[in-house]
């Protein structure tokens, strides 16, 4: 182009509508990041800009569409964009409440249960925004290892996860 202006972004190319995929598999879902450097771009495809660099391996992050080898996903706060499939794993986890986290506020602590009640005794208790891997979840509540530390916490405490899903 003249007079040195930038070439634009690719238009974005229409996505797999919601509830269908190439995959096979059930849209939306939540998976994990394999890797501790994952960009998030534009668009599917290198060609489109890096919006952000996720460098946190095990974060979940929702899959919202397909296309091809690429899948748009959106993170616990809500920023939406394109991930290499390779770069995803199936691996279940979920932060705990992210959603009460805050800048310059102490960060909330939350228990982890030995049992699925809130009667059971504190195995650990962890910061919100921690990474939690989930093991299984009844609808109500998640098994789930924290660490070394394995025990119970509401399903409604994690953010990789829906409500009254059942995790196997």
């Amino acid at each position: 182009m003249a007079g040195g202006a930038e070439t634009p972004a690719p238009a974005v190319p229409a996505a797999t509508p919601p509830g269908t995929s190439t995959s096979g598999l059930p849209l939306p879902r939540f998976v994990s990041l394999k890797a501790d450097r994952v960009n998030l771009r534009a668009g599917p495809g290198t060609d489109y800009p890096t919006s952000w660099v996720y460098r946190r391996a095990g974060l979940p992050v929702e899959v919202l569409s397909e296309f091809e080898a690429w899948r748009q996903v959106r993170d616990s706060e809500g920023a939406t964009g394109w991930v290499l499939q390779s770069l995803l794993s199936g691996r279940r986890t979920a932060l705990v409440t992210p959603w009460d986290v805050k800048a310059g506020a102490p960060v909330p602590q939350v228990p982890v249960r030995n049992s699925d009640s809130e009667r059971g005794r504190t195995v650990v208790v962890v910061e919100a925004g921690v990474i939690a891997n989930i093991h299984s979840c009844d609808g109500r509540w998640c098994s789930v290892t924290v660490d070394r530390f394995r025990g119970y916490m509401p399903q409604k405490q994690l953010w990789g996860v829906y409500e009254n899903e059942i995790v196997k």
